[in-house]
């Protein structure tokens, strides 16, 4: 099977690093995004988040015309859509980037294209992305109609770290649902093209995206599980990190750090992707959902009760991302701490945030004239009280006899004297 053209639609954390990579490989990869300045700056060869080695990368393929990027679709052979699916306010999946993606294809799908959603699903909705496209182009036939169908359509779903992305896109296994077995056979010859060192692992495509969900189900009952250790922990007056370290010197133990809570494109959504699925039986994986999305208010009511103590105090904000040494805000639980702080009624100065990633604050932390953002040194200098968010490598390395007689919260454990 050749696949002379590929199409990444959506050029985000996922979208960009799998584009750049297919390229890298001498194959000719358009990348669609709907936001021009996104585009724009591709086709400058640049990037527009952080990620090791991705720079490099997608400024090589644009000087060697293997890539390009446009707002809309053109031909291709195959089609990867890595749209994001966020949650409504409700904790509902919102599946709109993802339908408004399919339905872009409509005007320029053929017979014998290959359509792969990389963007974490809810169960069913490879099959359902069939149907509806089926009714949009009923010139052409589907997977879920034939197995010999003209059309092959397969859920891949993404499975690597921020800040890990091109080592992880070319290591780890690869998880390839596809509608028929003929779908997913030709998925893996399409992922053949990257030389991946993992192995093609081929299920239908309801398994594959269950099987994402359940990943990160899995993971954010084990942070629960530490994130509510500490808090009892707390409530007998013992160190947390001390109790972890401990208890896994046991060979069958190993209890994850806590910390604020739980951030990312991933953790922090796709079990409810589960949950709304299963509402009657997901009882553990809501109650974790809870747990985690409950720190951040558990520790900013924590600081503000110091902050009352004091006459009109300064407090210093270590971190915003959701996780250490990348410039990620989406979920993060240090923003909502840090929001919290800046909205509640208390005796509150400034609270000097400190984030070497960004150079602007989040939206949501604009239309307060009590945060500023700042550097470490000065924002240490400052404050009367010092809140980690986020264990960056600075702030790790940063000399704790530096720090001197101020109040320390520290939801990661770095500074444990």
């Amino acid at each position: 099977m050749t696949f002379k053209t590929i199409s990444v639609i959506g050029l985000g954390y996922i979208g960009l690093p799998t584009a750049a990579m297919f390229a890298s490989r001498n194959i000719n990869v358009i990348g669609v995004d709907t936001n021009d300045e996104i585009v724009n700056i591709i086709n400058q060869g640049k990037i527009h988040f952080v990620e090791p080695d991705l720079d490099k990368l997608v400024c090589d393929a644009v000087k060697n015309k293997k890539l390009s990027a446009i707002n809309k679709p053109v031909p291709a052979d195959a089609f990867i859509i890595a749209v994001p699916t966020p949650l409504t306010n409700s904790n509902k999946p919102d599946l709109s980037y993802l339908m408004a993606a399919a339905k872009s294809l409509i005007e320029v799908l053929k017979k014998g294209d290959l359509i792969i959603i990389e963007s974490t699903v809810p169960v069913g909705t490879t099959q359902i992305i069939s149907e509806y496209l089926s009714e949009l182009c009923p010139e052409l036939s589907f997977p879920h109609q034939s197995e010999k169908a003209d059309i092959f359509i397969t859920h891949s779903p993404e499975r690597v770290l921020p800040g890990r992305i091109l080592t992880e896109l070319i290591k780890n296994d690869r998880v390839i649902g596809g509608i028929s077995k003929r779908c997913g056979e030709k998925a893996a010859n399409l992922y053949g093209l990257l030389d991946l060192k993992g192995e093609y692992l081929l299920t239908k495509a309801a398994t594959a995206e269950l099987v994402k969900l359940s990943e990160n189900a899995y993971r954010d009952v084990n942070i629960a599980f530490a994130n509510e250790l500490s808090i009892i922990c707390e409530r007998l007056n013992i160190n947390p990190w001390e109790v972890i370290q401990l208890a896994n010197h046991h060979p069958r133990v190993d209890i994850l750090q806590p910390g604020p809570g739980v951030g990312g494109h991933c953790i922090a959504i796709d079990p409810w992707f589960i949950i709304n699925s299963a509402p009657n039986n997901a009882e553990l994986i809501r109650t974790a959902r809870n747990v985690n999305d409950s720190k951040p208010g558990y520790f900013a009511k924590k600081v503000i009760s110091a902050v009352n103590s004091l006459s009109a105090p300064i407090v210093a904000c270590l971190g915003l991302t959701y996780k250490a040494d990348v410039d990620d805000l989406r979920q993060s639980p240090a923003v909502k701490v840090v929001s919290e702080l800046a909205s509640s009624q208390n005796k509150l100065d400034k609270i000097l945030v400190v984030e070497p990633n960004i150079s602007s604050l989040p939206i949501e932390l604009q239309n307060t004239s009590k945060v500023a953002l700042t550097n470490l040194e000065n924002a240490i200098d400052a404050a009367d009280i010092i809140v980690i968010l986020v264990d960056h490598k600075s702030f790790k390395e940063f000399p704790y006899d530096r720090i001197g007689e101020k109040i320390i919260f520290d939801t990661k454990g770095i500074w444990q004297s």
